[in-house]
């Protein structure tokens, strides 16, 4: 994203019913009930959604008391709190079937700390952080107020608000803003399409999702109304799985910084913190966000790089994009990785994440989320580290 001159930059949101995101959910679900059973449990969960149907499929490693029957079971209550009882897409009759099986011993084999051997990554790769003061919780605005918008619906739908009355789980943001000199200053357009009970007039929808669009985004950032788009292609009633096929991880742009920042293409849901395409992204993010909040730089770019099998990282790059504050970004390197163990196993203890707190991530972005210390959920949203930077680099 430029730093000059004036621009418009876009990003999307799609809601925890999109079917993509359901299948986010159900693979997230699966991990956490391993996790819960045995921290140590070892999950690639993959998941297909499409009309009635539900397919896990993965490698696993854990206690024998995680059946099929139970995660079964499982899925279909995630399925229930998305509110999905339809009649293409149910919880109480969609089909579940449960394909998951042990964990490859080639794997295992690399990944598994043995005698002097510290645990290696999940698998080869790159990963990324980034933050930016653009909001409060320093990410990227355009992505912020797209997941603002569904976030904002989803609760008053499940609180039985009138207001987004006969309104169903499905639905898509996109939120265009100008930049001037490398700044949001107001939206020119936003798209929005949810999903709804048949009769619903479009008029009657936008009449009622305006005032709440204008409550999330900053004062005066509204677009006029021509260029507040809902349900653009008219008609918005079979939506979710029954609408469009979901399969787990398609959302990876969604889930990070809405294309404001390079992505290293790996997904995140259904994955234990062994994988580094999840905890090494996770760390990432937290690296780059106490880095701006230390004062240190407006902008942060972070990546880091590692082999499978291998426990150290193989580089840590820094990006301050012109913004630091007399700081010298290699110096910045040494400091990130004298402060944080970057091995995997250094990454899951510093952020505690061998519980089960990933659910709450399969939905409305992995970052720029409140941590929760009494669930132990976004650890990495976290800015601990911002004395300890601040001390290294003589602040």
């Amino acid at each position: 994203m430029r730093d000059k001159g004036e621009f418009l930059f876009t990003s999307e949101s799609v809601s925890e019913g999109h079917p993509d995101k359901v299948a986010d959910r159900l693979s997230d679900t699966v991990l956490d009930a391993y996790l819960a059973a045995d921290p140590y449990a070892r999950v690639a969960c993959e998941t297909l959604v499409t009309t009635n149907r539900v397919v896990l499929a993965g490698e696993t490693r854990g206690p024998d008391s995680i059946s099929h029957e139970y995660l079964a079971h499982l899925a279909r209550m995630a399925i229930q709190d998305i509110g999905y009882d339809q009649a293409g897409f149910s919880w109480r009759n969609a089909e579940i079937a449960v394909h998951l099986h042990s964990q490859s011993s080639d794997i295992a084999v690399g990944v598994d700390a043995e005698g002097n051997k510290d645990e290696g990554a999940g698998d080869q790769g790159i990963m990324f952080g980034y933050a930016c003061r653009e909001t409060p919780e320093l990410m990227p605005a355009p992505l912020f107020y797209s997941h603002a918008i569904l976030r904002r619906i989803s609760e008053l739908r499940r609180s039985g608000d009138a207001r987004v009355a006969g309104l169903l789980p499905d639905a898509k943001s996109q939120v265009t803003l100008r930049y001037v000199d490398g700044k949001p200053v107001g939206a020119t357009s936003v798209v929005l399409s949810t999903q709804h009970v048949e009769g619903m007039e479009q008029a009657e929808i936008k009449r009622r999702l305006t005032p709440l669009v204008a409550e999330v985004l900053p004062d005066g950032w509204m677009p006029t109304e021509q260029e507040f788009y809902v349900n653009p292609t008219g008609n918005f009633v079979i939506g979710g799985p029954d609408g469009d096929c979901g399969l787990t991880g398609r959302k990876i742009i969604v889930d990070t910084y809405g294309g404001a920042a390079p992505h290293g293409g790996g997904a995140f849901s259904g994955k234990d913190p062994t994988k580094v395409d999840r905890s090494a992204a996770y760390v990432c993010r937290y690296l780059a966000k106490n880095v701006v909040a230390a004062g240190l730089a407006d902008r942060c770019t972070l990546q880091i790089s590692y082999a499978i099998g291998v426990s150290h990282p193989l580089s840590v790059y820094v990006d301050l994009h012109g913004t630091g504050k007399d700081v010298d970004e290699a110096r910045l390197e040494r400091a990130l990785r004298e402060l944080v163990d970057l091995t995997p196993r250094g990454i899951r203890e510093h952020l505690k994440l061998n519980r089960p707190i990933y659910v709450p991530t399969s939905a409305y972005g992995h970052f720029g989320r409140i941590p929760d210390e009494q669930k132990g959920t976004f650890t990495w949203e976290r800015t601990d580290l911002v004395p300890g930077l601040k001390a290294a680099l003589g602040r």
